[in-house]
């Protein structure tokens, strides 16, 4: 069984530092890719919105669970910020939409599957955070900034750790 250290000011996050956020030039297509990690399907807002709920219907039973996922909330949010930055220097408005079938389409809550059990509810957490890497590995491989790929790579580590943290909790409750 893993065990999750709760201190440190890297816990939640990797060390390593941020890199800056810049791109070359604006590109309407990585602006795409942007918003869409910003409000589609799989993106921060649906980990945002899903963290603040895994916190609350757990915090009355799983102190550490609930806090933990209050913790992992507040690096999505840096995420979704450097995310709308990008957007924002590539040319797009940065509103919690991407593009589906040449239109825009806001995100919802509906993106969202909100399991109540605990087990069900890490594995939920963890696969939703695979599927981002996964996203994020692609868009670094497929995209040509530096600027944006470095941000993507950065990304990436802290949700590795993620899914870090959820495999240790789930290991360890359920």
């Amino acid at each position: 069984m893993m065990t999750i250290p709760l201190s440190g000011s890297t816990r939640y996050a990797d060390a390593s530092p941020y890199p800056p956020v810049q791109v070359t030039t604006p590109n309407p297509a990585y602006a795409r890719a942007m918003l869409s990690n910003i409000g589609g399907r799989n993106s921060e807002m649906s980990a945002v919105s899903l963290y603040v709920y895994n916190s609350l219907v757990t915090g009355s039973s799983f102190e550490e669970v609930s806090q933990t996922f209050r913790q992992l909330n507040l690096v999505e949010m840096r995420h979704l910020e450097i995310f709308g930055k990008l957007a924002l220097r590539l040319g797009a408005d940065p509103r919690l939409w991407s593009w589906q079938n040449r239109r825009r389409v806001y995100w919802s809550p509906s993106y969202n599957q909100y399991p109540r059990e605990l087990k069900a509810l890490l594995t939920n957490a963890i696969a939703g955070e695979k599927a981002a890497i996964r996203k994020y590995q692609y868009q670094a491989e497929s995209i040509q900034d530096s600027g944006i790929v470095a941000c993507l790579q950065r990304i990436i580590l802290d949700e590795e750790r993620h899914v870090e943290i959820l495999t240790g909790l789930a290991e360890q409750y359920a």
